[in-house]
């Protein structure tokens, strides 16, 4: 069985599914529409969404549960932003009923933690915030105050850092990964401007200048966990993470090239990759069999981002 097949299986989920058919095979619209219209009722989704509080919201809270969090074990995965994001990743059709549904109970009833503010009306650091454009965005959501904020938090390097408001003045990877994931769905959803275009540029930039996981001070690796793939990624930056970005922009670049090394060394004889570095935390249900077991979702991702890298040159595009 080839890593395709593997992925395209009974025993794959049809959040995978689609995106394989779409991305791997250019399956005809019709069929990839089909597969994607069971993640609401099938799997994984339907899971999510059976998980639900009646509130519309998960656990009881926007980025903590509701019963708190006392800073051992991780940090729980369970609240309504990483559920929100991960349905996202699974390509709930945001047309659902399902969706329509959790979106409206979500904008009405959940809160920030940090000030009481509206779920989709943001919060203070660019790396949650990012992640709320991703998924307002992407679920119609009036968001443009969020990008706005962001827009104006934007550092001298080019990209964002949540620790701005301490003082902060050098961006980091994981904080700029999710800005520009906002940034990209915001104009995928129609609302991008000259000025969200020019930042995303701006710090699709920052992590180019960096081959997408070294400091440009010393041109070592900035963390170990960037070179690790993990899923679902949270708030955090790795290589893959970075090119399925760049791939999604269509911002081809050769810098990336070394990137992309990372990913076609990890891959294994049988064609699949495995799973590394799972974020420590609480969630609702493993979506994978853990660490260094193969993977479809990493699957998934480093082939279609070969697959894109692949099929010209950059300087052909």
């Amino acid at each position: 069985m080839t890593a395709l097949d593997w992925l395209l299986d009974s025993d794959s989920d049809p959040a995978i599914r689609w995106q394989a058919l779409r991305d791997l095979t250019d399956a005809p619209e019709d069929v990839v529409a089909a597969e994607r219209a069971r993640v609401a009722t099938e799997g994984w989704g339907a899971r999510l969404l059976a998980l639900r509080d009646l509130d519309g919201q998960w656990a009881g809270g926007a980025c903590f549960p509701a019963s708190g969090w006392d800073g051992e074990g991780g940090q729980p995965w369970t609240p309504t932003l990483p559920t929100l994001a991960l349905l996202r990743e699974f390509g709930l059709d945001p047309a659902s009923d399902a969706a329509r549904e959790t979106v409206a109970l979500v904008g009405e009833n959940c809160r920030w933690e940090y000030d009481g503010a509206r779920f989709f009306d943001g919060e203070v650091e660019p790396c949650i915030n990012g992640r709320v454009v991703a998924v307002g965005a992407y679920f119609g959501q009036d968001v443009e105050a969020v990008v706005q904020r962001l827009l104006d938090d934007q550092l001298e390097d080019g990209g964002w850092n949540c620790f701005t408001e301490h003082g902060s003045t050098r961006s980091s990877f994981d904080s700029t990964i999710n800005v520009l994931e906002g940034l990209l769905a915001y104009e995928q959803a129609g609302r991008g401007t000259a000025q969200t275009r020019a930042a995303r540029q701006r710090g699709e930039e920052y992590l180019l200048e960096r081959s997408l996981f070294r400091r440009r001070s010393t041109g070592q690796p900035a963390q170990d966990g960037y070179l690790q793939f993990s899923f679902p990624p949270q708030w955090h930056h790795d290589v893959l993470r970075a090119l399925d970005h760049f791939r999604t922009a269509g911002s081809r670049d050769e810098r990336l090239a070394e990137a992309v090394a990372v990913v076609r060394s990890k891959q294994q004889p049988d064609g699949r990759w495995l799973l590394e570095a799972t974020h420590p935390g609480a969630v609702h249900f493993p979506l994978e069999d853990g660490d260094g077991q193969p993977s479809r979702w990493n699957t998934l991702r480093a082939l279609r981002v070969l697959r894109w890298h692949d099929r010209q040159p950059p300087h052909d595009v």
